[in-house]
Formats: C-alpha cells, structure tokens, sequence
C-alpha cells in the first residue's frame, strides 16, 4: 500500500489492488514470452552503477564509523595513560609543570582530530548518502510505471485486432495508454538526467571525504609527534638529573674517603693541582683539563671538529682557548682513551654536554 495515503476510500483501494494485479499479470506474460518488454539497455546500465555507487558509498560510511571508534578507542587508552602518568609523576620531579601541561595538550589534540574528522568527513558522507533513498524509490516507481505502460500498450493493440472493434472501448484504452505513457516518460527522463550526474559526483564526493582526512590526520600525527618528542626530553632530563644525583653522592663519598686517608698518610705531599691529576696509571692528564664525564647516549659527528661519542666512552674536559669560541650547551674534550694511549690532544672535538653526565 506504499502508494496510498491516509483517509484513501473503498474506491481508490479497489483500484490500487486492481493496478497490482494487472501488473502481476503483465510481468507473468512477459516472462513467458507472451508479451513483449519495454527494454532501455542504456537505462539499466544506469541503474546498475547506481547499486553499485550505493553500496560503495554505505561501506565506505560504515568504515569511516569503524574509524571514528577506532580513534575514540585510542583516545580513551591515551587519557588513561596520561592521567596514570600524571599520578606516578612526584611533585619535585624534573619538569612537573610542562608534563602536566604536556597532558592536557595530548588530550585536547586526540579531541580536536576526532571531532574534525567527524565534522568534516563523516559529514561530508553522510549528506551525500541521504540522496540514494529517495533516488532508488523513484527507480522503483519508474519500473512499475512501465509496466503499467505495457499493460496498457498490449491492452489497446489487443482491442484493435480484435473482430469485433468497439470504438469507445478503444478510445478509452488509447486514453489510458498515453497517460501511462506520460507518466513512465516523465520518470524516465528525469532518471536518465539525474543518474549519470551522480555517478560522476562520487568522485568530487570521495576526493573531499579523504583529502579531509588525510589533512587532518597529517596535522594530529605532526602536533603528536612534536609532544612525544616534548615527553622524551623531559624522560632524559628527569634520567640525566637521578644519574647526576648518584654521581654526586658517590662523589662526596670519595672525597671523604680521599680526605680521611690523607689524614691518616700526613707524611704524603700536597695533592697537585686539578689539571694534574694523575689517573690510578700514574699519567698526568692534558693541560687545560677541568673535570671528566661519561657519555650517556651515542652521538654521531657531523662535523670534524666534533667528538664521536659510545654510550659509556669516557671524556677529559678541557678549558677553550678562546672562551668566546664556546656555544651554549657545548663542551670540548679528549677522548681519556685515547689520551692514556697517545697523550696527543689534537683529535679533541666539542660534543653536546646533554649526551654526557659528570663522573
């Protein structure tokens, strides 16, 4: 009853079942080869890109949704990461403050991504679906109406070969058949103009759909990125400062070890200055020398006058010889190896004073 409306009287329902039988009927007599089909070849072409431009489109929607879960999954496990992180952090820790801001920053960019995909994107598919319903009832009515133009193209043919002509019965029936005929035309054309104009649309509609994502999924995983790199640095600094802090304990450790022996060896010489020390091999160590520290990552030179540094490579500090040649958070040094070996200070180098610690 899809095309009868409220309030329809005993009349209009006689005649709506009536066209349902009278198609019924056709559809059995064309199917047996007794009645000859209106065919369009280049209309179901049509209809068949349609289908298959529908189902593409409510995949394609019903992926973008598995996405959008997908990416509030993520974030839900990110706030949880963070706000775990954010209870174990200790309030003098190195960085408390930007690691709190840092969190906040992580949760607002997993918010905006999934809200601009959601508005754009999912948007943009969404509005672009909701044509299809109507545009498939319509291709539906269509076939229906062409049916009923070939019940009545047989109906009239068959009166004019009939023997006995009854002219008003005729007239009716040519009456008929060009209402039919009107109102299939009508559907057929404005199909045949509206099919092929929205096939060729899925491709403007399917650049916008990924051109949006793609940009912003190139904006979250930069802003991502540069925040990682901001808990990175932190994680190091908080390292380098807890190794910095045993180093020093171990240091005032020794010291007074150092000073209760000589104590205890009065009769010992004064100990010689810093830039003398001598190295447990009884070796000076190079003039200019100011204190010695471990590498604690590697560093590759990318210069020639840079030090080439191993995780755990020992390395003697030296004293510039023109201080103003001296860039902030750069030392200059010798490898101790190399030194102990050689006691040649030209393949000194500078190297960044962050990928070492003091010992």
């Amino acid at each position: 009853m899809a095309e009868m409306g409220k309030g329809v009287t005993a009349g209009k329902l006689a005649s709506n079942v009536q066209k349902r039988l009278t198609r019924a009927q056709e559809k059995v007599l064309q199917k047996l080869g007794k009645a000859d089909e209106t065919r369009d070849a280049a209309f179901e072409e049509m209809v068949a890109n349609f289908n298959k431009q529908m189902t593409e489109g409510t995949k394609l929607q019903k992926d973008m949704k598995a996405y959008l879960v997908a990416v509030k999954t993520m974030h839900d496990a990110s706030r949880r990461l963070q706000d775990c992180l954010a209870e174990m952090y200790e309030p003098d820790w190195f960085g408390k403050e930007e690691m709190d801001t840092l969190i906040e920053d992580t949760d607002t960019l997993w918010l905006d991504y999934h809200q601009n995909i959601m508005d754009k994107s999912m948007t943009t598919l969404d509005s672009y679906l909701t044509q299809f319903p109507d545009i498939k009832a319509r291709i539906a009515k269509r076939d229906r109406k062409m049916v009923d133009f070939d019940s009545a193209r047989h109906h009239f043919n068959s009166l004019q070969k009939g023997k006995k002509k009854d002219e008003a019965k005729i007239a009716k029936a040519e009456e008929e058949l060009g209402r039919a005929q009107k109102i299939f035309e009508e559907l057929n054309v404005e199909l045949q103009d509206e099919l092929p104009a929205l096939f060729d649309n899925r491709v403007g509609v399917y650049v916008n759909a990924f051109q949006s994502l793609a940009g912003h999924q190139e904006k979250f995983h930069g802003e991502m990125s540069k925040l990682s790199q901001n808990l990175n640095d932190i994680m190091t600094k908080l390292e380098e400062q807890r190794e910095l802090k045993k180093a020093g304990t171990a240091e005032a450790k020794t010291g007074e070890g150092a000073k209760s022996e000589e104590t205890n060896h009065s009769e010992s010489a004064s100990s010689p200055p810093k830039s003398a020390v001598t190295n447990g091999s009884d070796d000076k160590l190079p003039p200019g020398f100011l204190y010695k520290v471990k590498a604690i990552h590697e560093y590759a030179a990318t210069d020639a006058d840079e030090l080439e540094l191993k995780i755990g490579d020992v390395v003697l500090v030296l004293a510039f010889d023109n201080p103003d040649e001296q860039d902030d958070g750069w030392l200059l040094g010798v490898q101790e190896s190399h030194w102990l070996q050689n006691k040649d200070i030209s393949v000194k180098g500078v190297f960044p004073e962050n990928f070492t610690q003091k010992v």
